[in-house]
C-alpha cells in the first residue's frame, strides 16, 4: 500500500484458525499483521478480477462458436466455472 493514499480503519473479526495463520505469514515475511491482511486482500481483489476476466473470455468464445462438439465444450467449462467440478 502506498503511504500517499488514504486509509479507512476497519474492524474485521477473523477466526481463531486464520488470524493465527495471517501471523505467522506476517512473521514469516517481517510485516505486521495489518499489512500482510491487506497485502491477502489485496491478492484475494486481483484473483477474483482474474476470473471474472477468463469467465467473461469464455462466455464469449462459447457465444461466438460455431461448431456444436466445441460450444458443448465450452458450454461444460463454463458449466464448471460457476458450480464447480
Amino acid at each position: 500500500m502506498r503511504s500517499e493514499q488514504k486509509t479507512i480503519r476497519q474492524s474485521v473479526s477473523l477466526p481463531v484458525k486464520v488470524a493465527l495463520q495471517v501471523r505467522a505469514m506476517a512473521k514469516t515475511k517481517r510485516v505486521s499483521a495489518t499489512r500482510m491482511l491487506v497485502a491477502l486482500i489485496e491478492s484475494g481483489i486481483e484473483t477474483e478480477k482474474r476470473k471474472q476476466r477468463e469467465f467473461f473470455d469464455l462466455a464469449e468464445r462459447f457465444r461466438d462458436e460455431k461448431d456444436p462438439d466445441a460450444a458443448k465444450s465450452l458450454g461444460n467449462q463454463l458449466g464448471r466455472m460457476v458450480f464447480g467440478d
